[in-house]
């Protein structure tokens, strides 16, 4: 069965981001000319899904706008002939059906997707987290679905980082299956360098199956009272089956500020109508 639907946890305050996120959802703040969320939702539609859920809080119904039709604002640019981002528009109101459910206390990224699973029903799903923003083609969330749709199994993403890096991620320990697939034994979440049981971390991509909703169901409160979706997908994993892959494509953390920079850089360079401008401004600092 190909992944429909997918759940995107944007319900956190934002707090590395403030002071810009008090007022704005910070996956709002643009990466040149698009939100950050947009990328993310795009790669979800390349790879075939037709609805996004969106596990929200208080204060984050810009979200939804942003992907709902304004028909007050296509009648302005249609009036002042401005085609092209009339077309635009249309696009983005028309995207993907969007759904909002709420997270009414931030009890952690698994309790998040327990609230998203809600509004799928028993079927597998994918799970994308907005901080990481993944640019190329084929989309990377497909990639995911691939093996799931070969296996059956639950899914996350992975990607190698330096030992020091690996502290700052959820990890996997596993078996090579295949170039770029692991069967995974165990996850730890955030681990010491000298304690890691690999290099390979876990980024914001998932695709959860109904077997890890329960796990997460049955998973208990940490000693921060939260439920980790990493400690779901380890029980699963003990269970039954659960694989890691790497995605093709460029990876920015839109969370952090100066991968944030250096995503707005990159992008802001490829950018068909500023790319040259800016180029010429960067060599000039340079110079």
């Amino acid at each position: 069965m190909n992944l429909r639907r997918a759940v995107f946890p944007v319900a956190g305050f934002g707090t590395r981001f403030l002071p810009a996120s008090k007022a704005i959802p910070k996956e709002l703040i643009p990466l040149v000319d698009k939100p950050a969320v947009q990328y993310v939702v795009e790669e979800a539609v390349a790879a075939g899904i037709d609805t996004a859920i969106f596990v929200t809080a208080e204060g984050k119904s810009a979200l939804e706008d942003h992907f709902d039709r304004s028909l007050r604002l296509e009648a302005f640019l249609e009036a002042r002939g401005k085609v092209a981002l009339l077309e635009e528009m249309r696009r983005l109101g028309s995207l993907v059906e969007v759904v909002t459910v709420r997270q009414k206390e931030a009890l952690g990224l698994g309790h998040a997707v327990l609230q998203g699973a809600r509004a799928v029903g028993d079927e597998a799903f994918a799970v994308l987290l907005g901080d990481d923003v993944i640019i190329g083609h084929p989309p990377a969330i497909g990639r995911l679905a691939q093996l799931h749709a070969a296996t059956g199994a639950p899914v996350v993403a992975v990607m190698e980082v330096s030992r020091e890096e690996i502290r700052h991620y959820g990890c996997v320990a596993g078996e090579p299956v295949e170039e770029g697939v692991w069967r995974v034994h165990d996850l730890v979440e955030k681990p010491h360098p000298d304690e890691a049981p690999s290099n390979l971390a876990v980024i914001g991509r998932y695709i959860i199956t109904p077997q890890v909703v329960q796990e997460l169901k049955d998973t208990p409160f940490d000693r921060g009272g939260e439920i980790q979706l990493t400690e779901g997908l380890r029980r699963a994993a003990q269970r039954a089956p659960l694989y890691a892959c790497t995605f093709p494509g460029e990876r920015f953390d839109a969370g952090n500020k100066l991968d944030f920079l250096r995503a707005t850089v990159t992008l802001g360079l490829r950018h068909p109508e500023l790319g040259e401008g800016l180029r010429r401004h960067l060599e000039e600092l340079l110079a």
